[in-house]
């Protein structure tokens, strides 16, 4: 089977790490994204600026949660000019949000604290240095 990867967008952001995540944990990006707009839990994230949003995903054998962590990138003011319009300030651009990591976690998870696998974190905590 083919994986098609997302591509960034005015949207989301994409990173290498959640790319592969992807594919080791068969999660599709409309999966994704619906964690995201329809989360069942919202947590802090472990790193600075971060958010993690869950979801259930139960089926008759077995009991999981999808995790998602993201980080929102802060909107730039920009300027308008051109020759019909008069310059304009402070225009919000639509937020964008940086996908940082995905994962299953087997069972229910303790609120509060984010599951987050020992390789995922090993690999975050390398990609800050």
């Amino acid at each position: 089977m083919l994986f098609k990867f997302p591509k960034n967008d005015k949207q989301f952001i994409w990173t290498s790490h959640v790319k592969r995540k992807m594919l080791q944990y068969r999660l599709s990006d409309q999966k994704i994204k619906l964690i995201l707009n329809n989360p069942a839990r919202t947590e802090t994230g472990i790193a600075p600026r971060t958010v993690a949003k869950m979801k259930r995903n139960d089926t008759p054998k077995r009991r999981e949660e999808l995790w998602v962590m993201y980080q929102e990138m802060t909107s730039d003011t920009r300027h308008v000019t051109s020759d019909k319009k008069p310059e304009t300030k402070n225009l919000r651009q639509p937020k964008r949000l940086k996908i940082i990591s995905a994962w299953r976690y087997p069972g229910v998870s303790p609120k509060r604290n984010i599951p987050i696998p020992d390789d995922t974190l090993e690999e975050l905590t390398k990609n800050d240095n």
